[in-house]
């Protein structure tokens, strides 16, 4: 029994979590691939994209499978079911996209200023309340200074639209890419495990898994996410008797893909549309505010944790942390990108770190090694 404690506490000791270098490897490695990320945003994005179709198109590929489907067949009939569902709705949305982008100009600009109108009277109505506030003629200053914001806005409408639209053809990539994914990812993985030394073959499969479980419950988690936003703002934005509740509940929420500055994006046009289509009754912009101020209460304490949070099984310091180094990296698109790359960075370098760390495992290798060497010289 005393000769087996020494090997029984050495298998022990591999199996505890990572260590700070292990960590701090993790960080910089997530950091590293933000600032890569963020040159090549024109690949990055319809990957991220594709991922998500991925897991959305899984499930019923995978029952096509069950019934006896090849996985190329599958993947196919999948694939195309997706496009001819998006050319429908693009059918469908053709003439009232034709009927309103002559004049979306207009239309952007008419949403501001509904906006300021709203701000200038919530204003004005503090400094009927406030004597200090009047002296200091709040209202007439900050009027002041948005029309000229306003005006600078107005100046790059046009840009940001013909950006969006140079972003269109590499969009045209996701389902492209979706399609290989659902039908030759098991290649890949197999690929991927025949250049791996014996000696780590086990481990090798186990991080594969890791990370398609990883990934799979994050943009699952993120869809499911995305489902619940849209439903229970759109739900309220229809009691209020918002135009376009579904619509404005979808934009918002993929929005809030974008940690802290999607959500702020997302209250910011469900208000501008209150106060626009609503000029003569304050209050809606106001229960507009409430009720995406719920919502997003929803969000952070009821429906991330029953999604996203069981995903990534994060500490939630380390998440807030790393929101901001990713922004402090590349920005918006840190923003949104840190969550997934630290995720998929986690379990890559905690499997490097357990198996580096274990002394059986690197025997194994350096004895495979030494067999290979005398075969190889064994009739020199």
């Amino acid at each position: 029994m005393a000769a087996t404690e020494p090997a029984n506490y050495t298998v022990e000791e591999s199996q505890h979590g990572a260590g700070p270098i292990v960590w701090a490897s993790i960080i910089a490695t997530t950091c590293l691939l933000l600032f890569f990320f963020q040159k090549i945003l024109w690949l990055v994005v319809p990957f991220l994209l594709a991922l998500i179709l991925y897991y959305f198109l899984y499930a019923p590929m995978q029952a096509l499978i069950y019934r006896g489907m090849s996985r190329d067949a599958a993947a196919s009939i999948v694939t195309l079911a997706f496009l001819a569902l998006l050319a429908v709705i693009g059918v469908a949305l053709a003439p009232w996209v034709t009927s309103h982008i002559a004049g979306w100009q207009e239309i952007v600009s008419g949403y501001l200023q509904g906006g300021l109108n709203l701000l200038d009277r919530s204003l004005r109505a503090l400094e009927s309340h406030s004597a200090a506030l009047a002296r200091a003629r709040l209202a007439d200053t900050v009027a002041a200074r948005l029309v000229q914001g306003t005006g600078s806005i107005t100046d790059h409408l046009e840009p940001i639209a013909v950006g969006i639209m140079a972003w269109a053809p590499s969009l045209m990539l996701a389902p492209f890419l979706a399609f290989f994914f659902l039908r030759d990812g098991r290649r890949f993985q197999r690929f991927l495990g025949g250049a791996v030394p014996n000696a780590f073959f086990e481990k090798t499969l186990y991080l594969l898994y890791e990370i398609d479980r990883t990934s799979r419950a994050y943009f699952q988690g993120l869809i499911k996410l995305t489902l619940l936003d849209t439903l229970t703002l759109a739900a309220g934005l229809w009691l209020l008797g918002i135009p376009g509740p579904f619509a404005l509940g979808l934009i918002c929420a993929v929005l809030a893909w974008i940690p802290y500055v999607g959500s702020i994006l997302g209250g910011l046009l469900v208000v501008l549309v209150a106060a626009t289509d609503f000029p003569d009754a304050p209050g809606m912009a106001y229960w507009a505010i409430a009720l995406f101020v719920l919502v997003r209460l929803l969000d952070d304490f009821v429906y991330m944790p029953l999604t996203i949070g069981k995903s990534l099984e994060l500490h939630p310091l380390v998440t807030v942390l790393m929101i901001f180094v990713g922004g402090a990296v590349a920005g918006v698109a840190g923003l949104m990108l840190v969550l997934p790359v630290l995720g998929v960075v986690m379990v890559i370098g905690e499997t490097i770190g357990v198996i580096v760390t274990d002394p059986r495992l690197m025997a194994r290798h350096r004895h495979a090694q030494a067999l290979r060497s005398a075969q190889a010289s064994g009739d020199l």
